[in-house]
């Protein structure tokens, strides 16, 4: 019987970043066909085309050795390379029924983990093992509820199939967008996605989500002229300088009537030394809306700054999608399923069927739930609170343990529920 805690605190010790999850699928994929689960991994589980925000292939390389230093099985590991870290399994029941899916997202963030004292992991020494990287966003706690419920459900219990899919680069809203493409959603019937914390407390449960954003991640390159800044300055064609008009540009766009919306230049950076004209610059930027539609038209002004400004200094100018997101819109009726389900639960002492407030945050899980109602289906985002000792993304960020199996108790009831 898998040791949860001891399970998550394992993951926690070895966080990777998006698409190079190497380490984490490949256990996942060898605890799931133990468990006697169809699995998928590699090219069959996600689109290699629709990733977004792929790291650079020297960075893909560096965490496949690393997880291959680390353990990982060779022959599994080795169809994951070059970052197609997503896997899916599913398990038919003993009876005819619908498809069930859970989501579990599984990567880290590039943040240093706090060596305080009072740090859990620090006192516990599964503090990351990897400096600059970090499970500070409770995904090492969703990776091993959804082990745990594969485990539970591997008695095949339950009527229909269960289908689980463990996805990649959740942080900057890129895998989820590829396994659909992929046809991950294909045929799924009822789908639950969840996330502990987001500063619901221990014992309390949301069936369901609101408020969070549409949002589409840009990264603008502007290539110029490089020449001397001293000598021959008219020579030259400044990147940064149409980078920066860009910029200011940007962040001048109006507020809109339809809906809010959110625009934010995250990363400026260019240029090789202060008397050189700078060649290259390189920008990203995000644009949020409660709207979908008015984050596109939102995103279009964008890049029309970014053309408009390269022309301005003659510079030529590329724009890459490298995430995005759509609203959610969870189905009531999953929410109040999970919420009568949690009362009965050990551990659980509050549920309530929405969550109350705005995420204002972006998930990507939100092209999963959209897939699966466009098929007729129904899907909800549940939180399932956890007292955290710092908000998401701190480097103190940690999860309370004792939510994870009554996590997983909730999610077992649900797919055994017809």
């Amino acid at each position: 019987m898998i040791d949860i805690i001891a399970l998550r605190r394992d993951l926690h010790q070895h966080p990777e970043l998006g698409f190079t999850e190497f380490r984490t699928a490949t256990k996942v994929v060898q605890m799931l066909s133990e468990m006697g689960y169809q699995v998928m991994y590699g090219r069959d589980a996600i689109d290699e085309d629709s990733r977004r925000g792929l790291p650079k292939l020297e960075v893909l390389e560096d965490a496949y050795q690393r997880a291959l230093r680390e353990g990982a099985d060779p022959d599994i590991v080795q169809q994951m390379r070059g970052g197609f870290t997503a896997v899916v399994a599913e398990l038919q029941g003993d009876q005819e029924g619908p498809t069930t899916a859970f989501r579990f997202d599984m990567d880290a963030l590039p943040i240093r983990e706090s060596e305080l004292d009072r740090h859990l992991p620090q006192q516990g020494q599964f503090r990351s093992a990897h400096e600059g990287i970090m499970h500070a966003c409770a995904h090492d706690g969703h990776t091993s509820i959804g082990l745990a419920l594969a485990e539970r459900l591997s008695d095949r219990k339950f009527a229909g199939k269960v289908r689980l899919l463990f996805q990649p680069a959740e942080e900057g809203v890129r895998g989820a967008h590829a396994m659909v493409k992929k046809g991950m959603l294909e045929g799924v019937d009822r789908l639950f996605c969840m996330h502990l914390g987001t500063d619901v407390p221990s014992g309390h449960i949301k069936g369901s989500s609101a408020g969070f954003l549409a949002t589409t991640k840009l990264e603008a390159r502007f290539t110029g002229v490089s020449s001397h800044a001293g000598a021959s300055p008219e020579e030259g064609r400044n990147a940064l300088l149409g980078a920066s008009t860009a910029l200011l540009n940007i962040h001048a766009l109006p507020r809109f009537s339809s809906a809010d919306t959110r625009v934010n230049v995250g990363i400026l950076e260019g240029g090789t030394g202060a008397n050189i004209i700078a060649e290259q610059a390189r920008m990203v930027i995000e644009t949020r809306s409660t709207s979908e539609e008015t984050n596109l038209e939102l995103e279009r002004r964008v890049r029309q700054i970014i053309e408009h400004s390269a022309a301005m200094h003659e510079l030529s100018a590329s724009v890459e999608t490298i995430g995005g997101a759509i609203p959610i819109r969870c189905d009531l009726e999953l929410a109040e399923l999970a919420v009568r389900e949690a009362k009965d639960i050990p551990g659980f002492t509050n549920a309530e069927t929405v969550a109350n407030g705005s995420a204002l945050g972006s998930e990507d899980a939100s092209y999963m739930i959209r897939r699966v109602q466009e098929q007729g289906g129904k899907a909800t985002y549940m939180i399932v609170g956890s007292d955290l000792p710092a908000s998401h993304h701190h480097p103190e960020f940690d999860i309370d343990e004792a939510v994870l199996s009554p996590a997983v108790t909730l999610l077992e009831r649900l797919a055994r529920t017809r």
